[in-house]
């Protein structure tokens, strides 16, 4: 044993602990102490059975995240799992909380798995860029089939006890303390003089020609370039023709695969470094407001989806519109998205109701913030507009209360100063729709107390939401990035590309839509206020996408107006490409005297990420964002950036930033306005060093 496993005999039952906080990680000592009472158990006359069992709130977490990247040290978890299963006396888990990843695969190796009510049961090593090395493909297939497997295997993703015990995943439903659960269970085995059921002997599962073509498609088409989902579906493909051993063999193949690509590492990037985006000194130590109940201003689809994150999160809120008209629409928006997410199971109809009738309420006039703790205006981005609800929100909120604003590319600053009470504003960039993106930017502004950034970071775990530090410049670490790497696509369509081509070529590198695309989804009228805004300021030498404009004058505003880049036929999700938009394009160029030439789709992918690279290493040496990793986790959770790629920093390290720099140089030759090495780039390639370096 070791301090991590207990062993004890209880009327003929051998209790097997597992006590590792917080998560049960199945680490060196975890795996040399369950070995060790595997051993102790099958030498033990007086225990007739064996339970295993998770200390505290959960069963099993998986693999210890500490050893990721390390030599792994014997004794080697799957040979644990092996000798369970092997066992000449019922060997039976009690699952409650979670058994992710190894601990899934412990259960299975166990003969009878009882699960808790409120379990979890997953197995999530597609998300880190490998598959299940342990059995997982293998024995999951033998017990609940294919199809229930590619359910979830390829998706990374968590049954719950109900559906683990409908599928075959657990034998049984129970409820209470799992100790007590584990061992009726175990001695109802011992009285009924239950044999062994090892899972490994079960027969192959049924091959089902359908479900893995369905899954292929699936996978290939929702994670685009994504490998270990791929590899997953082989793995459990090899169950449906391999005894146990070869099988294990084939799954072990495939897992020292995965383990050498670049997309692990970058997976493993993507899972550590959203973890240390909150960790800032200036908010080390620092407690935050009390936040429970929150105003939001302005119900539309940003207001009503921030309202809609928070009321999911147990906040109180009220929304405040201009009339009574607007307020019921808003009203009306948000019970839609609250009947949706009952729909998906993670609100019960209760609990919906619950909120409308207790925690929501609308009102046309500003006194009603005046009790709450937090304000979010989401009203129309024009600063003239926000400030006059900055006026009224500071002249009815109480004093200690934080005033945010939704802003997308404002002066937080400006905002922040037109108030009595800089300190006490802070930006708080949601990312459309708010109540299902992941991404908060917080944007700290040069008066804002520590305190209040704190309270915005504590108010985004609230709402489950990844925050990030921003500092105040237009568009912030995201849109100010996204604005380059536009621009640089736009010089390539005036060049000679196609937007079609742009769109195809950045979707290949593993984006879900391309920068075209897209626009049509925001809205081409969005981009249209945003060059007319900037149009005071602009460098002759910029590049102004005149098309753009022409899609805008004749009212082809994207999605919503069935007409932008594309053609959108009413009912289709997709759209069509349009042949005038190319004539509108040939236009621009035949007016700047543009011979169009030929691009490859690799070189239209590496001005797009080059471009968005460079500008990125000036959002950080400005200090917009603290830290590369900030870059990546924004990208990551924002914009769609591919994560098995780790973020556009990571991506920069792994091609490398002296090769980066070459290409912008050689780009320079031709338009050294635009294509000017950013200094921190010039420095890190010049010093062999990586992004990385900077991350701390």
């Amino acid at each position: 044993m070791t301090d991590k496993v207990r062993y004890e005999l209880t009327d003929g039952v051998a209790v097997i602990t597992i006590d590792n906080p917080p998560v049960n990680a199945l680490g060196h000592a975890v795996r040399v102490g369950l070995s060790d009472a595997i051993a102790r158990f099958e030498a033990d006359d007086d225990a007739k059975a064996a339970l295993i069992l998770g200390a505290g709130k959960l069963f099993l977490g998986g693999a210890d995240i500490s050893e990721f990247g390390k030599p792994p040290k014997d004794p080697w978890l799957p040979e644990i799992i092996g000798r369970m299963e092997s066992s000449p006396k019922p060997v039976v888990c009690a699952i409650q909380g979670a058994a992710l990843g190894g601990g899934l695969e412990v259960a299975l190796g166990c003969h009878y798995r009882l699960a808790i009510k409120g379990a979890k049961l997953g197995l999530p090593e597609v998300n880190l860029g490998i598959i299940p090395g342990a059995g997982g493909t293998q024995r999951m297939p033998r017990v609940t089939g294919v199809k229930a497997a590619l359910e979830v295997i390829p998706a990374g993703g968590t049954v719950s006890a109900e559906r683990a015990v409908e599928i075959g995943l657990a034998d049984r439903l129970a409820e209470g303390d799992p100790r007590e659960a584990g061992l009726a269970y175990a001695k109802e085995l011992i009285e009924t003089d239950a044999a062994p059921r090892p899972v490994g002997k079960l027969a192959c599962p049924q091959h089902d020609a359908q479900a893995f073509e369905e899954a292929r498609a699936l996978w290939s088409k929702k994670n685009r370039g994504e490998v270990s989902r791929l590899a997953s579906i082989d793995a459990v493909e090899a169950a449906t023709r391999l005894e146990i051993e070869p099988g294990l063999a084939e799954e072990r193949r495939i897992f020292n695969e995965m383990m050498d690509t670049p997309q692990r590492a970058g997976l493993i990037h993507a899972f550590f470094i959203e973890r240390k985006t909150a960790k800032l000194s200036e908010i080390e130590g620092v407690a935050p407001r009390e936040v429970r109940k929150i105003g939001v201003i302005g119900g539309g689809t940003m207001g009503a989806g921030i309202a809609t994150a928070a009321l999911t999160r147990g906040l109180d809120v009220t929304l405040v519109e201009r009339d009574d008209a607007s307020a019921e629409k808003a009203a009306a928006t948000i019970a839609k998205n609250l009947d949706g997410a009952v729909k998906r199971g993670k609100l019960s109809e209760a609990q919906r109701d619950a909120i409308l009738n207790d925690a929501f309420r609308t009102a046309t006039d500003y006194y009603a913030l005046s009790g709450t703790d937090l304000a979010i205006e989401a009203v129309f981005e024009d600063m003239e507009v926000k400030k006059q609800v900055f006026a009224e929100l500071d002249r009815v909120m109480k004093p200690g209360a934080v005033l945010a604003t939704n802003t997308s590319y404002l002066d937080v600053n400006d905002i922040a100063r037109s108030t009595s009470r800089p300190s006490d504003v802070i930006g708080l960039h949601f990312f459309s729709p708010a109540h299902v993106m992941k991404l908060l930017e917080v944007v700290v502004a040069d008066d804002t107390a520590n305190d209040v950034t704190a309270t915005a970071f504590a108010l985004a775990k609230t709402m489950g939401k990844t925050a990030v530090r921003a500092g105040v410049c237009d568009g912030f670490i995201g849109n100010r990035i996204l604005s380059a790497y536009r621009a640089s696509a736009d010089r390539m369509v005036l060049a000679g590309a196609s937007p079609y081509q742009v769109d195809r070529a950045v979707k290949a590198f593993g984006w879900p839509m391309g920068p075209y695309e897209m626009g049509d989804l925001a809205g081409l009228d969005i981009g249209y206020a945003t060059r007319q805004r900037k149009a005071a300021t602009r460098d002759p030498r910029d590049i102004v996408p005149t098309w753009a404009d022409e899609l805008y004058h004749l009212g082809r505003l994207g999605q919503k107006t069935g007409r932008g880049y594309y053609i959108y036929a009413e009912g289709q999700r997709g759209g069509q490409e349009d042949p005038e938009v190319e004539a509108l394009v040939a236009k621009a160029r035949e007016e700047q005297g543009i011979t169009p030439r030929d691009f490859s789709d690799e070189e239209i992918q590496r001005r797009y990420m080059a471009a968005m690279v460079n500008e990125a290493a000036r959002v950080v040496e400005e200090g917009i964002a603290q830290r590369p990793l900030d870059v990546d986790v924004t990208f990551l959770y924002g914009y769609g950036f591919p994560r098995w790629r780790g973020g556009p920093m990571h991506w920069a390290d792994t091609v490398g930033l002296t090769e980066l720099l070459a290409d912008i140089e050689r780009y320079a030759e031709e338009d050294a306005f635009f294509w000017q090495p950013a200094p921190l780039l010039w420095r890190l390639a010049s010093d062999n060093k990586k992004f990385a370096s900077l991350n701390g």
